[in-house]
Order: C-alpha cells, then sequence, then structure tokens
C-alpha cells in the first residue's frame, strides 16, 4: 500500500506503513473508526480489556481506509484494524486476533462482516446471534477461522 495515498485520502499525516510500524509490539493495535460510533468504542474497550494496547484514529470517512486494506464490500463492517501484518475488520473478539497472531497464518486479516448481535462491541443484552470470523487473503478469498454463540 502507498503510505502517501491513505494520508492523503484522510487528509492526515498517518499512513498504513506508520500504522503498522506503531504496532511492531504483537498486542499493539492501531484502529480507525467514526468519532460517532459507539459499538466501535465498545469493540476497543473489549480491546484493552484483553491486553491489547490500542491507538484510535476518528475518521469522517473509513470507507478509503477499508479500500487501501483491500478489504472488499462483502468483508466489511463498521471499524477497520491494523495490527502487525493483519488487517482486522469489524468485531472480531480478542482471543481470534490472539490466535491469528499465534499461528501466524498467511493471510491478510479477519473479518466480521456486518455487525452481529452479541459480538464484542454488539453486546444487546441476552441476544446472540451466531457469526463467524472469516480469514481472508489479499485476493478476498475467505475460510471461517473461529464460529461463535
Amino acid at each position: 500500500m502507498k503510505q502517501h495515498t491513505l494520508a492523503m485520502l484522510l487528509g492526515a499525516s498517518l499512513s498504513f506503513g506508520s500504522a503498522l510500524a506503531n504496532a511492531e509490539s504483537e498486542h499493539n493495535i492501531h484502529v480507525y473508526k467514526s468519532p460517532t460510533c459507539g459499538c466501535c468504542t465498545d469493540w476497543v474497550k473489549h480491546l484493552e480489556d484483553n491486553g491489547f494496547e490500542v491507538e484510535v484514529s476518528e475518521v469522517d470517512n473509513v470507507t478509503p481506509v477499508k479500500i487501501e486494506a483491500g478489504l472488499t464490500p462483502a468483508l466489511s463492517s463498521c471499524h477497520t484494524a491494523f495490527i502487525n501484518d493483519y488487517v482486522i475488520e469489524g468485531h472480531v473478539p480478542a482471543g481470534d486476533i490472539k490466535r491469528l497472531l499465534s499461528q501466524a497464518p498467511q493471510a491478510r486479516g479477519l473479518s466480521v462482516p456486518g455487525m452481529p448481535a452479541g459480538s464484542p462491541g454488539m453486546e444487546m443484552g441476552d441476544r446472540k446471534d451466531p457469526y463467524q470470523v472469516l480469514l481472508f487473503n489479499a485476493n478476498g478469498q475467505t475460510r471461517v477461522f473461529a464460529e461463535h454463540n
């Protein structure tokens, strides 16, 4: 990814490359989210409660980040994060991120498409919809990495 492209799209000096450089430690994650999204804020808290150091960049439009990260619309959710060389899209549980880092598969990242009730940050009382965490590659091909609820 071209570092200057994301910075221009976001109107900021921060780029994908520098986000990865900042996430060199296994548990440092950089999250791009809307400043008004409560479920994204709750997901960040979930990560912090599970031992992650979280840097948050609030942007008015997360779509350019998703495009630069190579996410397809089918993989998309409300926030996008970067840890080590991986993209984390949506409400991925912290345990699945830790498993990804531990196993280090050749992949682009993990995604929980949409915003399933009961996923971290999307708690809605007792409602817990079943959902899958997808492992995806640079071509957008997926396989199930984990199933929840």
